[in-house]
Order: C-alpha cells, then sequence, then structure tokens
C-alpha cells in the first residue's frame, strides 16, 4: 500500500531513516575508538554524531507513525511487527538519548556509555531488520502496480447507515480494485466481467490488505502470501489461508454503487 507520508510517490520514513542509523553508528564507533585510543576529540566527534542521530530519529518517526496509522492493516501480523518496530525505535532514542545526558556528566565512566550506546544500537539492528520485513514481506508503503490496475484508489466514509455509495459506475476498468473505509471498516471494492463485487479487505490468514493485491477473473490473491479468495462467495481458492473472507451485497443504479453492510 502506497505511503501516506510521501513525496511524489517517494515514501519519507525509509528516505530519513538512513540519517539516524548512520549518526548513531558512527556515535559507538567513535566513541569505541575514543576509548581504545584515549583521544578526546574521538570523543566530542562521538557526542556531535550523537545529537544529530537523536534530533534525525524523532524527524523520521514523523512519517512513520502517520503510515503506522494509516498504512499499516489493522489487526494483521503486520501491525503487530510495527507495533514493534516503533517500540524499538523509542527504546533506540531513548538509550542514546540518556548516553547524551550521562557522557555530559563529571563521573561518567566510559563503559556505562559504550553499554548504553550499544543496548540502543541493538535496538537499532532489531527494528531495521524488522522495517526490511514491513517493506520487502508485508509490502507497507510499496506501491504495486500490474496489468490494467490503475492508479491506487482510497475513499473514507463516515456517515451512518447501511447502504452505501463506494463508487461511480464507470469508475473501475474489469479487474481494478479500491479500498473503502466505511465507518472504520475496510472493504474492498473490485469490477469484475460480471460487474462490482465487495469483500473484507482483511486476508484471514495474517490480515493483508486484498485491495492492495491482484484480481484475475474473479479471484483475488492476497499480496503478502499469495492467498487467492473468489471475489463473489468469499470461499478459498488457494492457501495459505484457510478461512473464507466475508463478502457483501452490491448494488448499481442510477450512475452509482452502492455497498450493503448489514
Amino acid at each position: 500500500m502506497q505511503s501516506k507520508a510521501n513525496i511524489k510517490g517517494h515514501p519519507l520514513h525509509p528516505i530519513l531513516i538512513v540519517f539516524p542509523v548512520a549518526f548513531f553508528t558512527g556515535t559507538l564507533f567513535f566513541d569505541c575508538w575514543g576509548a581504545f585510543s584515549d583521544h578526546a576529540p574521538y570523543f566530542d566527534t562521538a557526542y556531535h554524531l550523537q545529537v544529530l542521530g537523536i534530533f534525525t530519529a524523532l524527524v523520521a518517526a514523523v512519517p512513520g507513525f502517520i503510515d503506522y496509522l494509516r498504512v499499516v492493516p489493522p489487526e494483521s501480523s503486520a501491525k503487530k511487527r510495527a507495533t514493534s518496530h516503533g517500540l524499538l525505535n523509542i527504546g533506540m532514542t531513548i538509550m542514546f538519548s540518556i548516553a547524551c545526558i550521562y557522557r555530559q556528566s563529571l563521573n561518567a565512566h566510559i563503559t556505562v556509555l559504550l553499554l548504553l550506546e550499544t543496548a540502543g544500537f541493538a535496538c537499532m539492528a532489531i527494528a531495521g531488520w524488522m522495517g526490511g520485513t514491513l517493506v520487502y514481506r508485508n509490502q507497507i508503503a510499496v506501491h504495486n502496480l500490474y496489468a490494467e490496475a490503475g492508479k491506487w484508489k482510497e475513499e473514507l466514509i463516515d456517515t451512518p447507515g447501511k447502504s452505501f455509495v463506494v463508487a461511480a459506475s464507470g469508475e473501475l476498468k474489469v479487474n481494478q480494485l479500491k479500498l473503502v473505509i466505511i465507518n472504520g471498516k475496510r472493504i474492498a471494492i473490485g469490477k469484475t466481467a460480471e460487474g462490482y463485487v465487495a469483500f473484507d479487505d482483511h486476508c484471514s490468514h495474517k490480515g493483508g490488505s486484498l485491495a492492495d493485491g491482484a484480481m484475475i477473473c474473479g479471484t483475488v490473491q492476497c499480496p503478502w502470501h499469495g492467498s487467492q479468495f473468489s471475489v463473489t462467495t468469499g470461499a478459498v481458492k488457494a492457501g495459505p489461508a484457510k478461512e473464507a473472507i466475508p463478502v457483501y451485497p452490491v448494488s448499481e443504479h442510477d450512475g452509482k454503487v452502492y455497498v450493503t453492510l448489514e
């Protein structure tokens, strides 16, 4: 799913996160070098890198938090992973911030300083591993394109009722999908050769976004692990998913497409 915090389609969080990674790595490196060589200027360099690392980590956290709230599918394995990723990054920033304050104490000991920074570095390394998994496995902030898919479409509906207008009759082409969030409920709207369909955006395997998948010949495929479902009955057509997905009644009249939620 495309990042909400982006510039011309380029997600900001992975662009910005390289700066605190570089600065914090440099901090630990120069403090270790300073301890080994007993050369004070190395500690000064480490301090300045540490300050820059803390600042850039806070900046990088902003687009990351936006995507956490608005892009990562709820109640999914990716949401759990993204939560751990965020908490580890917070831990990283806290460890390096404590180290930054501690190093200015007259009684600061290099061993304690290095332990704090090593703990922060460990948090950063694990968080980075999880961040990579979120992108490459869960495809968070990845804009998937396939033949005739068109641009990503998303609509938010926040009105009471049971029947909702989710699209114009000619809005989607055959095999195109659209995500509609109706009062917090994520519904994938698609168009087959027979007409419009509506089904849960939540893959029953690990919670991947089906609106971000591919739909061909009445079958939608989850982009995470390849589970396939019938878009008319919700039945599983290929695993690893074992449970069907809910589908919803769709009607089309007066140039509009309606979905009914019971």
